[in-house]
């Protein structure tokens, strides 16, 4: 059983922050209509799905991934790197707190949850923007005792780590080789995005499933090729915001 913490569309979302993609104007009620078909998703795929307060007024709030990053173990709670995200924290505090132990990262560290890659005990934190080394600290510290390496991989040319790689499948990865290096993943089946689709690494893998954006049908493909279930949705409004699939919940074992 799987539980995913979400948060709606705010209205503000047109007033988000962007670092590598243009601003254009964000449809709210497809957004809304958008969301709501991810969140059925993931009942489908078995989440209890929990919704965080409504933010109408901070225009990142829907991306909940980037507050914290959950383990069996443990909630660590992150401290975004853009200082307008982070009155988005607390309620995710919240949340997390009848679930699971939580520790901090502590300012002046900056970590986005989105940065964070978890494949078994091994814990990929994206040395980007967003996230500095002192958050690869103290991310380290915390979780040695259960056992998980810590190792920080540069991301050069988007917002986050899992902008560039996720985990398509147990032991393996989708990623943009432009924008990661596959060196850095030892050990693991890599499949590599379609080179027209740049932007395809972000899915989320929930039990059996793997969710992927409609947009990248090709890498779609790649990922079907290796046997892997491939649920398609539509998330064009928040790709505008430079969101994805991953950023939309916290998903964590019940």
């Amino acid at each position: 059983m799987f539980i995913a913490l979400t948060r709606g569309v705010p209205p503000s979302i047109d007033r988000c922050e962007l670092t590598h993609v243009s601003r254009e104007p964000i449809d709210f009620a497809r957004a809304i209509e958008q969301h709501g078909a991810y969140e059925r998703a993931l009942v489908r795929l078995g989440c209890r799905v929990e919704h965080l307060p409504e933010l109408p007024d901070l225009p990142d709030s829907v991306f909940v991934e980037d507050a914290a990053v959950v383990f069996d173990e443990v909630a660590v709670i992150a401290r975004p790197g853009a200082e307008s995200r982070r009155a988005e924290v607390p309620s995710v505090v919240d949340a997390l707190s009848a679930y699971r132990d939580v520790r901090f990262i502590d300012g002046p560290a900056t970590l986005d949850g989105g940065d964070v890659l978890v494949d078994r005990r091994r814990v990929y934190i994206g040395a980007s923007a967003r996230t500095n080394a002192d958050a690869a600290r103290q991310l380290a510290a915390l979780l040695s005792r259960f056992g998980y390496t810590v190792i920080a991989i540069p991301v050069r040319g988007c917002l986050h780590l899992k902008s560039a790689v996720t985990l398509a499948a147990p032991e393996t990865l989708v990623l943009n080789p432009d924008l990661v290096e596959p060196a850095a993943f030892d050990g693991v089946q890599l499949i590599h995005v379609d080179p027209s689709e740049p932007m395809a690494a972000n899915v989320l893998q929930v039990g059996d499933m793997t969710l992927c954006a409609t947009a990248y049908p090709r890498t779609r493909a790649r990922l079907e090729a290796h046997g892997i279930r491939v649920e398609a949705l539509d998330a064009t409004e928040v790709a505008k915001a430079e969101g994805a699939l991953t950023c939309c919940s916290i998903i964590l074992r019940a």
